[in-house]
């Protein structure tokens, strides 16, 4: 099973009260490509690295999990995100981010699976090869979509909504948190966006909502899962985490299997998600478990 993850890389410098700033590799699918790799993945990023330290760390990071990393893209520094802490670990973002990628630079092979998101997937002038990437492939792939959004970055807002919903009428399985729909639709319960965006295309929509857990919708299901106790250090990453253990559970599923899955094996999907994203937030940065950090967290929640 080999999974392609097109989109950035962003090295998140993190800031917390009363402590010395700290540098971690970051960026959304760049998160998802590591959190794959730790769980024994074959998984390749294509993305933008600088010739800079950011980006030596970031590609050192990577390569070091396992991630085959393609650069198609030119940059003059590695994007970077100022992540501010407060006492409660609660993460809020500033950025210095440009994104390109080469229409040429996609892989002649078909992977199994291609996974998509966040800033790459709605920023110009990068984001066409990214949905080119997503739509070449799409025939022979599942795909994911992640909007991770980022009010910041995402423009006006009619417009940023429109190319979401692009992608995720292009992809199998979409997982967003319920910030991202209360940024995108204002005033709507996360329950109507889930069933609505299920109608533009994909078999499964996830939704996270931070320590109140998450939600599943299919065409034939909706589950709930609550999130399982945890010492927050922070949550960079926790949503990248449980995208990543979302894939690597449904690895074995075609388009058609996805959009059967049943009540109760989405629930144990939500759980085991769930269960890696605690262990993320247990400690500091996007550090996700491997595969033996997450079965032990599985077994014993309250250990996440």
């Amino acid at each position: 099973m080999s999974f392609l993850v097109i989109g950035e890389c962003v090295a998140d410098i993190v800031r917390a009260p009363g402590a010395a700033d700290r540098v971690h590799p970051g960026g959304s699918p760049a998160n998802v490509a590591y959190g794959l790799a730790r769980l024994g993945r074959d998984v390749t990023l294509l993305t933008q690295l600088a010739d800079d330290p950011a980006g030596h760390l970031i590609g050192a990071h990577l390569k070091g999990a396992g991630v085959r990393v393609e650069t198609g893209g030119h940059s003059g520094r590695t994007p970077s995100a100022v992540v501010g802490l407060d006492a409660e670990g609660r993460a809020a973002y500033a950025f210095d981010i440009a994104w390109t990628l080469e229409a040429g630079a996609l892989p002649a092979r078909a992977p199994a699976h291609v996974h998509i998101g966040s800033i790459a997937a709605v920023t110009a002038p990068g984001a066409a090869a990214v949905l080119a990437g997503a739509e070449r492939f799409r025939d022979r792939a599942t795909v994911s979509y992640d909007p991770n959004v980022r009010p910041e970055l995402m423009g006006e807002h009619a417009p940023a909504v429109a190319r979401v919903e692009r992608c995720v009428a292009l992809a199998d399985l979409v997982k967003a948190s319920d910030e991202d729909l209360a940024w995108l639709y204002p005033g709507e319960e996360p329950e109507a966006v889930a069933a609505r965006w299920l109608a533009l295309g994909p078999a499964v929509v996830l939704v996270t909502r931070g320590a109140a857990g998450s939600f599943a919708v299919t065409r034939h299901h909706t589950v709930a899962a609550g999130a399982p106790p945890v010492d927050v250090v922070d949550t960079v990453g926790a949503g990248d985490s449980f995208m990543s253990a979302v894939l690597d559970a449904l690895a074995a599923r075609d388009r058609a299997a996805l959009g059967a899955l049943s009540a109760g094996e989405l629930a144990e999907l939500l759980a085991r998600a769930g269960a890696a994203a605690a262990v993320t937030v247990s400690r500091a940065g996007a550090h996700p478990p491997d595969r033996a950090e997450l079965d032990a967290a599985r077994r014993d929640p309250a250990g996440a």
